[in-house]
């Protein structure tokens, strides 16, 4: 039985990745800035404030004296335009899934390094791996946190502690009620996405775990995400035009708003 701590996990592919943990018997502790889910064990998490991760560990440590499983999964959606998003947005939105993780990170790293043993799963996005137009920001931050993820796999595993980065392709989650932006293009499309998606959070959280047993770094949960990244890998002619097809069909959206 595993000790499970799941940020952002009120909601969403949090919530999907908590109940699945609890499915097998798992204790879990969600932390969000959401109300209480009233599933069980909830922390308030912001998990840009220091003073809310430091009372996260203090938990942890009195109710379980340790942790098997931080998931950093807390995130926001945003993007747009290079020229339409705003420096304020991209630092949001940095700060929260980025720094987010990276908050999470060496908040329990000590700790797990005590232990001699512990598993870190970041959950990025396929924007971490491929990187359409009008999505800058996001797809920035992602491809931090799976630089990270990569990093924390390398520096920590003679510690014991495993690193694992998720990075789904769009599935349905209301991830885009969080959305920012001043781009006018950005929330429809992305809700096109999100809406006609055919995988839920839980088909998603399904295939983390499974991903996670057989000890995988990185976890592409769905077909869509893995068919993208071999793209790039195995031909990145054909992926470099089908990126730029998408940029042309965005500038052109972009002069009909005009």
């Amino acid at each position: 039985m595993s000790r499970v701590l799941v940020t952002g996990g009120a909601g969403g592919l949090g919530a999907a990745l908590a109940a699945a943990y609890r499915s097998r018997g798992d204790d879990v502790v969600v932390a969000d800035v959401a109300d209480d889910p009233g599933t069980g064990p909830f922390l308030h998490l912001d998990v840009r404030s220091d003073d809310d991760w430091a009372a996260a560990r203090a938990w942890v440590e009195q109710e379980w004296g340790g942790l098997d499983v931080l998931v950093n999964n807390a995130g926001v959606a945003g993007g747009g335009r290079l020229d339409v998003a705003t420096l304020e947005e991209w630092q949001w939105i940095t700060e929260v899934n980025l720094f987010g993780a990276v908050r999470g990170t060496r908040t329990f790293t000590p700790l797990l390094k005590e232990q001699g043993s512990g598993l870190i799963v970041n959950v990025a996005s396929l924007a971490g791996l491929v990187h359409p137009a009008g999505m800058g920001s996001y797809n920035a931050v992602k491809a931090a946190v799976v630089a990270l993820s990569e990093t924390t796999g390398h520096e920590l595993a003679e510690h014991g502690i495993r690193c694992a980065v998720v990075c789904p392709s769009y599935f349905r989650t209301g991830l885009v009620a969080s959305l920012r932006g001043a781009d006018p293009l950005l929330e429809p499309l992305m809700r096109k996405l999100v809406d006609h998606a055919p995988l839920g959070a839980d088909d998603i959280a399904a295939e983390v775990l499974a991903g996670l047993d057989r000890g995988e770094e990185l976890i592409l949960p769905d077909p869509a995400a893995r068919a993208a990244h071999q793209l790039k890998q195995t031909d990145r002619t054909a992926y470099d035009e089908t990126m730029r097809r998408q940029a042309s069909r965005l500038h052109a959206m972009g002069r009909e708003q005009a």
